[in-house]
C-alpha cells in the first residue's frame, strides 16, 4: 500500500459522504462510531480500526474504547486507559500520528494479548482533531503483516479522523439538543398537567407536582406518561 490509487480516494470520498448523511440521520453516537471504524477499515484494507474517545466526566480524565469492528464486543466493553498512557494516550497528548512496525515490541503498547489473539503487527494511531485543533479521541489502525505506512497512508487516515471528529461532535450536540428539547417538552406537559390538579382537586401547585411524582414512582412509568395520561383524561 505504498501508493493510494485514485480509486481508493473516490470509496474514501465516498465513505466521508456515509459520515457526513449519517450526522444529519436520526441515528445516534454509538452508531455514528460504528460506522467510522467499518467505512475505514472496508476501504483501507487494515485488519482492525479501532476508535478511542477522551472522556472528559471523569477526573483524571480517561481515554475509552468506543469502537472497532472486529473485536468481541466485551474486549469493548468499559475498556480504558489513563489520559496519557499508551500509544493513544501519548497521541492524544502530544496530537501528533504515530506509526509502529512492531506493535508487540513497543513499550508504550498495552493491548500485547489482544494483539497476539488477533495476529495484530504494525499500527497506525492518528489524533481525532476538531475546531481550534483540539483533540477528542485517538483511530488506530493495524496490519496483521509487517507494514511500512506511507505519507499517503497517513494523511488520508489523517484527513478520515478529522472527518469523523467533526461527525462525531455534530452528533453529540445533536443528541443534546434532542434531549434538551425533550426536557423542555416534558416540562411542558407536566404544567399543563398540574393545572388540570389545580383546578379539579383545589390542589397547590407543589402538591400537584408530588401527586404526579408519586403517580409515576408507584406506576413505575415515566412523570411525562403520567402527565400525558391526565391531560388525555381532561379531554375525554
Amino acid at each position: 500500500m505504498e501508493k493510494i490509487s485514485s480509486k481508493t480516494y473516490e470509496k474514501y470520498i465516498k465513505a466521508l459522504s456515509d459520515i457526513s448523511t449519517a450526522i444529519t440521520s436520526e441515528q445516534y453516537l454509538e452508531d455514528i462510531l460504528k460506522l467510522i471504524v467499518m467505512v475505514t477499515a472496508k476501504v483501507t484494507g487494515y485488519e482492525i480500526c479501532s476508535l478511542w474517545l477522551i472522556d472528559e466526566t471523569v477526573t483524571p480524565k480517561k481515554i475509552r474504547l468506543k469502537a472497532t469492528q472486529a473485536i468481541d464486543p466485551d474486549y469493548v466493553k468499559d475498556r480504558s486507559l489513563g489520559r496519557v498512557e499508551g500509544v493513544v494516550g501519548f497521541v492524544a497528548t502530544h496530537n501528533q500520528a504515530l506509526v509502529i512496525k512492531d506493535v508487540l515490541r513497543e513499550p508504550r503498547f498495552k493491548e500485547k494479548e489482544m494483539a497476539r489473539k488477533l495476529g495484530l503487527v504494525s499500527m497506525l494511531s492518528v489524533p481525532l482533531r476538531v475546531k481550534d485543533d483540539k483533540v477528542i479521541g485517538v483511530l488506530n489502525c493495524f496490519t496483521d503483516k509487517p507494514h511500512d505506512f506511507s505519507d499517503a497512508e497517513i494523511n488520508l487516515i489523517t484527513a478520515v479522523a478529522n472527518q469523523a471528529g467533526v461527525a462525531i461532535m455534530n452528533t453529540e450536540l445533536i443528541v443534546k439538543t434532542k434531549v434538551i428539547q425533550e426536557e423542555l417538552e416534558t416540562r411542558k406537559l407536566v404544567e399543563r398537567a398540574k393545572d388540570i390538579l389545580i383546578r379539579r382537586r383545589g390542589m397547590t401547585g407543589e402538591d400537584a407536582y408530588r401527586w404526579i411524582q408519586k403517580r409515576s414512582m408507584d406506576s413505575r412509568k415515566s412523570i411525562r406518561t403520567v402527565a400525558d395520561a391526565i391531560l388525555i383524561s381532561e379531554e375525554t
